[in-house]
């Protein structure tokens, strides 16, 4: 496996810009971003499309694209910071300037939808933040746990978790390249060359906003049948939140609980990562060792 490339650690006065490769922003929580960033000393700028709208999205492809591709080229940017999720990223993967990124790898900051930049990340063996977004730093500030634990990564240090147990977890010890986010976006990547799904032993973060349990017991069935769980060291089931009970299962982590039944790999329930609050930053395509124990379960990088 190759070595992962980290982007080089933000100091004071270092450039990030804020982007929207998705859907429209509230621009409050975008101006509130800003007022965090530069009170710990860096230097935010806002994207010229970034509080644009294009039917759903912040802007058309072209204009998002433009953004992204803006700041990629920029030397004095050291991170982007992803305003919010939604819907659109995908359009932007293979017209991204792939030259400039791996020239210079930034930091890419952000989860949900932005999963699949995280994705364009690891196909180019760069590290990125999977993590909460301006909303989170405008409503909870520089000094919120995981606020300070991105900023913490942003300024070059590794972050390790401790969890409380959960009932439904398998206990092991495993480690392996982080890669995964929200399950929806990962999933529609499979046989792509965005695929964070082939490296071999990695450990694999899901979660998800607003999905039937059937549908992700489909996505799941999905993964199994293509080797998925075949190649993984560990899973890590973050928070899936705003469904629905069904016939068949009351709770989602059931379902997850009998679709990957059957393997060996260690599993942690619960743990505190997707869109919720409390949604800790995790490294995405670094190694990290996971321990899933009796008494709770330790993320090292």
């Amino acid at each position: 496996m190759e070595q992962v490339i980290f982007p080089r650690p933000l100091v004071n006065g270092d450039k990030i810009a804020i982007v929207s490769p998705a859907s429209i922003i509230n621009p409050e929580y975008v101006s509130g971003a800003v007022d965090v960033l530069s009170r710990l000393g860096w230097n935010p700028y806002v994207a010229p499309h970034a509080l644009g709208a294009s039917g759903s999205f912040s802007g058309t492809v072209s204009e998002r694209l433009a953004d992204i591709n803006q700041a990629l080229n920029d030397p004095e940017v050291r991170a982007i910071l992803c305003s919010r999720g939604g819907y659109g990223a995908v359009h932007l993967l293979d017209k991204l300037d792939s030259n400039a990124f791996e020239k210079d790898p930034k930091w890419i900051i952000g989860f949900s939808d932005i999963s699949a930049l995280h994705a364009y990340a690891s196909h180019h063996n760069v590290a990125s933040i999977h993590s909460s977004m301006c909303k989170h730093l405008a409503l909870f500030g520089e000094h919120d746990e995981c606020s300070r634990a991105l900023i913490g990564i942003l300024q070059g240090k590794m972050p390790e978790y401790n969890v409380e147990p959960h009932c439904y977890n398998r206990h092991g010890v495993a480690s392996g390249k982080v890669v995964g986010g929200n399950l929806a976006v990962i999933s529609a990547l499979l046989a792509t060359p965005y695929s964070p799904f082939e490296t071999r032993g990695s450990i694999l973060v899901i979660e998800d906003i607003a999905e039937s349990i059937y549908k992700v017991e489909r996505i799941l069935y999905q993964l199994r049948l293509a080797g998925v769980f075949d190649r993984i060291s560990a899973l890590i089931v973050g928070q899936f939140t705003e469904y629905r009970p069904d016939r068949n299962y009351s709770v989602m982590e059931d379902m997850i609980r009998e679709a990957i039944s059957g393997f060996n790999f260690p599993v942690a329930f619960n743990f505190p990562v997707g869109h919720v609050d409390r949604n800790l930053p995790l490294l995405m395509s670094a190694t990290a060792r996971l321990d899933v124990a009796e008494d709770g379960v330790t993320l090292r990088y």
